[in-house]
Order: C-alpha cells, then sequence, then structure tokens
C-alpha cells in the first residue's frame, strides 16, 4: 500500500474525527438553552436535535464547504505533504476542542480548524499558500481567509444585536401576557431548536465536507473541487453521532453561567441563532455556532438587565476566542513536526 493512499486513508478518518469531536463539542450550544429553559425531556432534545442535525448536511448546499476548500492553495504542492499538512490542520483543530471541551470552555471548532490550517500551511509550504484575500479586498472582493475571518467576527455581533432586539419585540407582545404563557414558549422551542440543530448542521458538517473534498483532491481520486455525496453522508453521520454523544460540561457554562435562562430567553436565543447561522450558510460564510449563541445569550441578558450578565464569564470566554486560533495553529505546527519525525521529510 503506498504511502499517497495511507495518508488519503488517515486523513479521511481524521476529518471525520475532527466532525465528530465538532458535535461533541457543540451539543451544548444546541442544547444548553433548551435544558436551562426544561423545554424538553432530554429523549425529546436527542431525537428532535439529533434528526435535523443530520438533515442540515444533507439539504443546506456545499457553499461554506466550497469556502473553507479554497482558503490554502495546495494544488502545487506534492500530494503526500500537501495530506500530511491537512492531517496536520485537523490535528490541531482536535486537539484543541478536546481540551477546551475537557475543561468546559465554549471554544470555537471553527476557529481551532482556520488555526491549525494556517500554522500547518505556513510551517510547512510557505504563506503564499494561504490565500489571505488583502488584494481582493482591496478590489471589493471578500474570499479567503478575510471571508473566514470576517465572518467569525461579524457573527457574533450580529447574535448580540439580534438576540436584543428580539428580546425587546417578545416582551412588547407578550406585554400583558400571564405566566402560563411559558408554557407556549417551551412548546415553541420544539421549532426554534429543530432550526437551530439544522442550522449547526448545514453550516458546521460542510466545513468537515470541504477538507473531506480537498483530501481527495490532493490525493488525486477526484477531479474537480466538487463535494461528492457519499461525503455529504459520512459528515452528517459523524456530525450526529458527536452531538447525540453530546459535551454536556459547557451546558453549565451557555445555559446558567452568562445569564439565567428562561423560556422566553431561550426561545429568542434559538430563534437568533438560527436565523444569524442559516444566512451564513446560505452565503457561504463559516461562522462559529458557539460565538453565535454565546453571544445571543449575552444581547437577550443586555436587553433585559444588563447587571445581571455575568460579564466576568463572558470575558474568560472571550479570551478564550482570541487564543484559539493561535494555540491551534502551534498544536498543528508541533503535529507537522511529528509527522516529518515518522515519514521522514516529507
Amino acid at each position: 500500500m503506498s504511502t499517497l493512499l495511507i495518508l488519503t486513508i488517515a486523513t479521511i478518518a481524521i476529518v471525520l474525527f475532527f466532525d465528530y469531536t465538532n458535535g461533541f463539542h457543540d451539543a451544548a450550544n444546541i442544547v444548553a438553552t433548551i435544558i436551562a429553559s426544561r423545554a424538553m425531556t432530554p429523549i425529546q432534545a436527542v431525537i428532535i436535535v439529533g434528526t435535523f442535525e443530520f438533515l442540515g448536511p444533507l439539504l443546506g448546499g456545499t457553499a461554506v464547504a466550497n469556502t473553507i476548500g479554497k482558503f490554502v492553495t495546495l494544488g502545487d504542492v506534492y500530494a503526500v505533504l500537501s495530506l500530511a499538512i491537512l492531517m496536520s490542520g485537523l490535528v490541531g483543530a482536535i486537539v484543541w476542542n478536546l481540551v477546551t471541551w475537557y475543561f468546559g470552555i465554549p471554544s470555537s471548532s471553527s476557529h481551532a480548524l482556520v488555526g491549525g490550517l494556517i500554522g500547518a500551511v505556513v510551517v510547512s509550504a510557505g504563506p503564499d499558500n494561504v490565500v489571505w484575500g488583502f488584494s481582493q479586498l482591496m478590489h471589493g472582493q471578500m474570499t479567503g481567509i478575510m471571508k473566514v475571518l470576517a465572518s467569525l467576527i461579524v457573527s457574533p455581533l450580529l447574535g448580540f444585536w439580534v438576540g436584543f432586539l428580539v428580546l425587546r419585540l417578545l416582551h412588547i407582545v407578550l406585554f400583558a401576557a400571564k405566566p402560563s404563557a411559558n408554557t407556549g414558549l417551551r412548546k415553541a422551542q420544539f421549532i426554534t431548536a429543530a432550526g437551530l440543530a439544522f442550522s449547526h448542521g448545514a453550516n458546521d458538517a460542510q466545513k468537515s465536507m470541504g477538507m473531506l473534498t480537498l483530501a481527495l483532491l490532493l490525493g488525486g481520486y477526484i477531479p474537480t473541487f466538487e463535494v461528492p455525496f457519499w461525503v455529504m453522508l459520512a459528515c452528517a453521520t459523524a456530525i450526529t453521532l458527536g452531538i447525540l454523544s453530546g459535551g454536556w460540561r459547557i451546558v453549565r457554562t451557555l445555559g446558567f453561567a452568562i445569564y439565567r435562562v428562561r423560556p422566553i430567553h431561550a426561545l429568542s436565543s434559538q430563534l437568533t441563532s438560527a436565523l444569524v447561522i442559516m444566512t451564513a450558510s446560505a452565503i457561504g460564510a463559516p461562522v462559529s455556532t458557539t460565538h453565535v449563541v454565546g453571544a445571543s445569550i449575552m444581547g437577550i441578558g443586555a436587553s433585559e438587565r444588563p447587571n445581571a450578565v455575568r460579564w466576568k464569564k463572558a470575558k474568560d470566554i472571550g479570551i478564550t476566542w482570541i487564543i484559539t486560533i493561535p494555540g491551534s495553529a502551534l498544536v498543528a505546527i508541533q503535529t507537522f513536526a511529528l509527522i516529518n519525525l515518522f515519514l521522514g521529510k516529507v
């Protein structure tokens, strides 16, 4: 069996494991407000979230996959080296996901993937193999790293302010409502939670779809960058299994540590997050579900009682978000060094 084939198989396996850890890590983003507001039993949450998480990658298109698969250019790098680079970037993201999960910190899998790939590409093939997008931006075009980073930066800001406004609107609509209205708000979460799960699958699984398709292209197994259906199915399955396994450590942080979530807050957060993430998926913008959900909860808290928001916890989360890209990049660089050690200079 050739080194190229072994690396291709290993890279595919690592992509799917990253997809699994992405779901595992992000499970809390989907269920935190559901659990905190007591809208569903755990069994109901598993059925609703699992079903729509699986459908998201299959029905959500491939715009995000195209963006993620094309912000590094490895076509001029020989196949073994390019797959080693891809593998190193993915390992960097996986390790960061697992470390932040272990400590219950809601960091971004998307940031980790971007950081891991940038670190591996720059150290091995050089910065010219990263599509930074600076020159295109001067001509009014958003592409490459600039598009990815703009998406990751703008999306939590949108999450904050849309959440702020959605809660204000719901307060106006329910101004004279009785406490029994909470029953209706909990039932409505069956729809908004399904929408959030679908949007998460549509955006996050596409990142893995882009990486897996890139691995096939670099290995010479497909002629052009087009996502095969079996890749969609494999990534949909992996991320759904991850979601069902659940990173429940982070539920405590998102559901309780930032702001005390009641049914109206949970509905607002789910609706806000689903709208922001689905819009991003439609335009091919990779976003962090963790960022969007966390920011929406902050915006909702600020809209109602700013003093009740635990801003120190929000600050801790913000610091983690900032260090994710360099942290995962360093892990990817070390991984590439180890691969060089085992395979000789690739």
